[in-house]
């Protein structure tokens, strides 16, 4: 017999809780608002409802941007309402450009 149970290993007990979703704002310095949707079948009729729920991620290393699709996963508290944090980048969404200083816009 060993000293460890069989059926814990120490890797599944470290597994955080992922989500793919959307970057809504990124108007915040080191945070930003990530919108996940899922699709639930109703159980009496059937029919799929689309479900969103909207986190606050923490975002120091990547910059994200207004529609870009990030993975995130479940941290400790960090505040009171952030418990997720950046993992990475999924793809760079066409999200509001940054002005060029002394640019004037075309007419």
């Amino acid at each position: 017999m060993s000293s460890t149970p069989e059926t814990q290993s120490p890797t599944t007990s470290a597994r955080k809780n992922r989500k793919l979703g959307t970057v809504v704002s990124a108007k915040m310095q080191k945070s930003i608002v990530v919108e996940v949707t899922r699709f639930v079948r109703n159980a009496r009729y059937g029919r799929i409802q689309k479900r969103t729920a909207r986190f606050l991620v923490d975002d120091r290393v990547f910059g994200c941007r207004p529609g870009d699709v990030v993975e995130i996963e479940e941290t400790r508290p960090l505040s009171s309402r952030k418990r997720w944090r950046v993992k990475a980048v999924v793809t760079r969404g066409r999200g509001a450009l940054p002005e060029i200083a002394g640019e004037a816009p075309a007419s």
